[in-house]
């Protein structure tokens, strides 16, 4: 019967980077079960920023991304020798249940992420993420502007008005109704990074009788995110 398991022995091949994208399934529905506040539930960013921080600990991935409901992850040391149903598989039910954990609420139908592999190289690593948070930042104005939007129409005509806007008019209009996106938290906008940063240790050699300095990296979630570009992922060596 083994050999029913067609996929099982797929791979990405050696020496490889890819990106795994996890998405949450159904979340619009998860965020009326919860109640989540709009357009930003504070609690709800907290939790995705704990869950990517565990999935950096357990995967050892080079950088983690994430806005909305979806999670990026750079990796260019394959977990179970790149057997891609593997890593979908496993990866996206260590998201779920890392999710159920860390926001410890009663759930009226289990949280589920689902994943994809998408091949990178090296070349390409920044236009992914700058396409991604392009993203986080078109989520963000229409969030805010739908939000606007329901407390002067009712939610279909909210909908119907929204989908005939296009990204400036909302950002205008949400202006001149004395919301500037400009002063929100950067989170909002430009979503959160994790990726491991060096601090300064200083100890006491007692051979040398004489302070000593060494660094230890430490996984850091980053709520203040610049607009990506190469200088950023260079200082975080993700690319040369």
């Amino acid at each position: 019967m083994k050999d029913y398991e067609v996929y099982s022995s797929l791979k990405v091949p050696k020496n490889s980077k890819v990106i795994v994208r996890l998405d949450g399934r159904a979340f619009h529905k998860l965020a009326k079960d919860l109640d989540l506040i709009k357009p930003y539930d504070e609690n709800f960013y907290q939790v995705m920023a704990k869950v990517c921080e565990d999935l950096f600990k357990e995967f050892s991935p080079s950088f983690v991304y994430t806005f909305s409901d979806e999670i990026s992850l750079l990796l260019d040391n394959l977990p179970f020798e790149g057997r891609v149903e593997k890593i979908d598989s496993v990866m996206a039910g260590f998201a779920s249940s890392s999710f159920v954990m860390n926001y410890g609420a009663v759930f009226k139908k289990p949280p589920a992420f689902d994943s994809r592999i998408i091949p990178i190289n090296d070349d390409d690593i920044l236009d992914y993420f700058r396409w991604r948070q392009d993203e986080s930042w078109t989520n963000c104005v229409n969030s805010h502007g739908i939000s606007y939007l329901k407390t002067k129409y009712s939610n279909n005509e909210a909908n119907d008005k929204i989908n005939g806007m296009k990204l400036n008019e909302i950002h205008e209009l949400l202006f001149q109704n004395g919301i500037n996106l400009n002063d929100i938290e950067t989170y909002k906008k430009r979503g959160i990074g994790i990726y491991r940063k060096n601090k300064k240790v200083v100890g006491f050699n007692k051979k040398e009788n004489k302070n000593q300095t060494s660094y230890r990296s430490y996984v850091f979630t980053d709520w203040e995110l610049p607009i990506f570009n190469e200088d950023f992922f260079k200082s975080i060596g993700v690319i040369e």
